[in-house]
C-alpha cells in the first residue's frame, strides 16, 4: 500500500484540493435539508408574515447549489486529471523497466499480455486513483454526517433504520467476494484476447499464405467466448449487488422509516416535518451501499491491474550492471571465451559447454554446425542477452561483467538475417545506429552498406515511408538499411548472424559486399550455413555439443 500511495507523491497539493473539494461537496449537501426542514417546520407554522425569509432561504439554497456545482467541476475535472498524469507516470515506468528485461523475460512472455499491461491496467488504474480517495471522502462524510443529524432528530427512528446496515453490509461483503475473483479472471482474458489478436496482425502474411484464416478465427473465437462469459460473470454479480441493495434494501428501510415514523406521529412524539428529513438524510446514509457495487468494481479492476504492473516492475533483472560497473572502451577488439557454458533454465540441458575460444583484435572468424547447436546463443552471450551459467567472456581481457550493459552493447554490432526495421522512413531507420548522425553521415553509410542507389530511387528517396517492420521494401533492401545502421553505429566488434541465408542471389552479393566492407579492420563473428558466405573468413570455426574444433 505504500507504494500505491507514493504515486500521488508528486501531486500531494493537487490531491489535497480535489479531497477538499470533495468533503465540501459533502459537507454542503448535508445543508439542504436542515433548510427544508427550518422552512417546513418554522416558517411555515410561524405568525407574522415569512415570505421574505423564505426567500431568502432560497437564495441561499441557490448559493449552496452553485458552490456544489464549483466544487463538483474542480474535483471531476481536476480529478482526472490528476488520475491521467498518474497513469502516464505509471505506464512510464512500467515501459522503461522492460526496456531493462533480458531475452529470457521476453521469451516467456507474450508481447499481447504485455500491451495489455501497459494499456488496460493503467488505464482501469487511473480511475481507482482518482474515484477511488474521492469516493470514500464523500461516501464517509455524508454517512457520518447524516447518522448525527438523524440521532440528534429522533435517536429511535434512527435505530430503525441502522438495524438495515448490518444486514446490507453482509450482503455487499458476499457479492464483494464474488466480483473480486470475477474480475481478477477478467483482466487475465481480456490479456489473452490482445495476445491472440497481437500475435495474427503479426503473423498476418503467413497466415494469409497458407490459407489459415478459418483456423485463426477458431483460436480466436475461443479467447473472445471465455472473455464474453468472465463479462457475463461480472455482470450478473454486479446486476445481483446492485438491483438488491438499490431497490430491496434502500427502498424497505424507507418503507420502515415512513411505517415507524407514521407511528410515532400519530402517538404524537414526531413532527411531520422530521419525518421528511428523515427520509432524505436516510438517502444519504443508505447510498454509499449501493454505490458500493460501482466502487468495488473500480476497486477490483485497479488493484487487479496494480498487482499485475507491480510483478513486472518488481521483477528484478537478471542481466544488469555490477555495483562498480565501468564503462568499456574497446581499443583492441580481443574477444576470449574462458570455459563458458550456458542453459535457457535451471535443471535443462547446456546449450553450450565448456567453450574456450580467443579471437585475434581485427580477425574474422566464421561459426558453423548443425542447426540448434547453438551458434546464435554463443553470439548472444557476447553482447549480454543472455548471462553465461558458467564461465566468463572477456573483451580486451576485461571481464564483460565487470562493464556497464549500455557501454558494452554500444561497442557490437549485429546484422541478423530476420531484421528489424520500424516504421518511419529509411533516414529515421538508419539513425537507429546513431541517434545524433547528420543526414550527410547517414548517406555515407548508405553508401558503404551499398544501399545509397536503391534509396535513392525510392519516391521520397531517405524521407520514404517503409511501412510497418519495412513491408514496402525486398528483403535484400531491408537487410542492407540494417547494415547501414551498424555501419553509423560504427562498432569495433560485428556479429553476422545468417545475414544473408534468406536471399536471392543478387540480393545476396550486394548484401554480402557490404558485410565485406562493413568487416574491414573490425573483429567479426559470421554466423552461416553458405559457403559463400564464409569463404572470406580468416578462420572457420565448428561448433558441436562439446566444444568448439
Amino acid at each position: 500500500m505504500r507504494k500505491f500511495i507514493s504515486y500521488y507523491g508528486p501531486y500531494k497539493g493537487l490531491f489535497a484540493a480535489i479531497i477538499f473539494c470533495s468533503l465540501l461537496l459533502a459537507l454542503l449537501s448535508l445543508l439542504i435539508p436542515i433548510i427544508v426542514r427550518h422552512i417546513t417546520g418554522t416558517l411555515i407554522v410561524a405568525e407574522g408574515d415569512m415570505v421574505n425569509e423564505v426567500f431568502r432561504m432560497g437564495a441561499v439554497m441557490v448559493a449552496i447549489i452553485i458552490a456544489q456545482t464549483g466544487f463538483a467541476l474542480v474535483h471531476d475535472f481536476k480529478g482526472h486529471d490528476m488520475g491521467a498524469k498518474i497513469e502516464r507516470d505509471m505506464r512510464r515506468e512500467l515501459f522503461s523497466h522492460l526496456q531493462k528485461l533480458p531475452f529470457s523475460f521476453f521469451d516467456k512472455e507474450k508481447t499481447g499480455k504485455l500491451m495489455s499491461r501497459l494499456t488496460n491496467d493503467l488505464l482501469e488504474l487511473a480511475e481507482l486513483y482518482h474515484h477511488g480517495p474521492e469516493n470514500i471522502a464523500i461516501h464517509v462524510t455524508q454517512f457520518i454526517g447524516s447518522l448525527i443529524i438523524l440521532l440528534v432528530i429522533n435517536w429511535q427512528l434512527a435505530l430503525v433504520m441502522l438495524a438495515f446496515l448490518p444486514l446490507m453490509g453482509i450482503y455487499s461483503f458476499i457479492q464483494f467476494r464474488k466480483l473480486s475473483v470475477a474480475y481478477k479472471r477478467n483482466q487475465e482474458l481480456i490479456a489473452d484476447v490482445n495476445a491472440q489478436a497481437e500475435e495474427n496482425l503479426s503473423g498476418i502474411r503467413v497466415v494469409q499464405s497458407f490459407a489459415a484464416e478459418d483456423h485463426e478465427r477458431k483460436k480466436f473465437a475461443i479467447a473472445n467466448e471465455n472473455f464474453y462469459k468472465g463479462r457475463r460473470s461480472i455482470y450478473k454479480h454486479e446486476a445481483y449487488h446492485f438491483t438488491v441493495t438499490e431497490y430491496f434494501f434502500a427502498q424497505l428501510i424507507t418503507v420502515a422509516i415512513i411505517v415507524a415514523g407514521a407511528y410515532w406521529i400519530i402517538q404524537g412524539t414526531l413532527a411531520p416535518t422530521d419525518l421528511l428529513i428523515f427520509i432524505m438524510y436516510a438517502a444519504y446514509m443508505t447510498r454509499p451501499i449501493p454505490q458500493l457495487a460501482f466502487m468495488v468494481q473500480q476497486y477490483q479492476r485497479g488493484l487487479a491491474g496494480y498487482r499485475r504492473f507491480r510483478e513486472i516492475v518488481d521483477t528484478v533483472p537478471e542481466i544488469q550492471d555490477a555495483n562498480d560497473a565501468v564503462p568499456l572502451k574497446v581499443t583492441k577488439g580481443k574477444v576470449t571465451f574462458k570455459d563458458v557454458s550456458f542453459r535457457y533454465q535451471e535443471g535443462m540441458e547446456d546449450v553450450l559447454s565448456h567453450i574456450n575460444l580467443e579471437v585475434t583484435p581485427g580477425e574474422s572468424v566464421a561459426i558453423v554446425g548443425v542447426s540448434g547447436v547453438g551458434k546464435t546463443t554463443l553470439c548472444s552471450l557476447i553482447p549480454r542477452f543472455y548471462d553465461a551459467t558458467e564461465g566468463d567472456i572477456y573483451i580486451d581481457d576485461v571481464s564483460i561483467k565487470e562493464v556497464t550493459l549500455e557501454s558494452l552493447r554500444r561497442q557490437i554490432g549485429t546484422v541478423r538475417q530476420e531484421t528489424f526495421l520500424f516504421a518511419g522512413t529509411v533516414m529515421e531507420n538508419i539513425l537507429y545506429g546513431n541517434q545524433n548522425a547528420t543526414e550527410a553521415e547517414v548517406m555515407e553509410a548508405a553508401k558503404k552498406a551499398m544501399a545509397h542507389e536503391f534509396i535513392s530511387s525510392l519516391p521520397k528517396g531517405y524521407h520514404t515511408e517503409i511501412g510497418q517492420r519495412g513491408v514496402r521494401l525486398s528483403g535484400g533492401q531491408q537487410q542492407r538499411i540494417s547494415i547501414a545502421r551498424v555501419f553509423l553505429k560504427n562498432p569495433p566488434i560485428l556479429i553476422f548472424d545468417e545475414a544473408t541465408s534468406a536471399l536471392d542471389d543478387n540480393n545476396e552479393k550486394a548484401v554480402m559486399d557490404g558485410m565485406k566492407e562493413l568487416a574491414k579492420g573490425r573483429t567479426t563473428f559470421i554466423i552461416a550455413h553458405r559457403q559463400s558466405t564464409i569463404k572470406d573468413a580468416d578462420r572457420v570455426l565448428t561448433l558441436e555439443k562439446d566444444g568448439v574444433r
